[in-house]
């Protein structure tokens, strides 16, 4: 065998040892490439969830909220007491807002003159709150509440049974009743 064709055969044998290293070192480049891909795939829906996580229970914390202040605006609102009317009527007035706080410092003197003179006394109890539509700063919560209530006219007292729709407005970090309706 000749000196050259030794030589061509390892000559040849280096080229597709160098090809066959070409190849593979392409093979690790993609396979770096698959690998970045997948972690930022992995990183950006991991974020996605979070977020999701996160508003979900922003807005069930922003629920809570808004049906505690309901509540204590019914159960506020629905248990006056001659005796203590002052505090009563202050109790509302502190979870109130807009036209509902203007209208019942409105009739507050009436209101005082009235309940004195019967003798009332309205012990209230939630019994369902529900909220109808919210959003970042409103609300409108639908309420049951009961309320034993007696006066000179029923010194053994009267069951009843009210059905309101409060409206809320977030202000100053804290959710406070603007309208009261009766309804059903």
């Amino acid at each position: 065998m000749s000196a050259g064709g030794v030589l061509s055969r390892r000559v040849t044998s280096l080229r597709r040892l160098g090809g066959r290293l070409a190849t593979a070192a392409g093979r690790g480049r993609a396979t770096a490439v698959t690998l970045a891909v997948a972690t930022i795939a992995v990183t950006a829906l991991g974020s996605w969830l979070y977020l999701q996580v996160y508003d979900q229970r922003a807005e069930v914390r922003r629920h809570q909220d808004i049906l505690a202040a309901a509540r204590q605006s019914a159960l506020n609102f629905t248990s006056l007491d001659y005796r203590h009317y002052d505090r009563d009527s202050t109790n509302v007035m502190k979870g109130a807002t807009g036209d509902f706080k203007e209208q019942f410092a409105a009739q507050t003197g009436e209101l005082t003159k009235l309940v004195a003179a019967n003798r009332s006394v309205s012990e209230g109890q939630v019994l369902e709150a529900g909220i109808a539509r919210a959003d970042e700063r409103s609300a409108r919560v639908l309420v049951v509440a009961d309320s034993k209530v007696t006066n000179k006219a029923a010194p053994e007292g009267q069951s009843r049974t009210y059905r309101l729709q409060l409206d809320l407005v977030l202000e100053k970090g804290r959710w406070l009743t603007s309208d009261v309706e009766f309804v059903g």
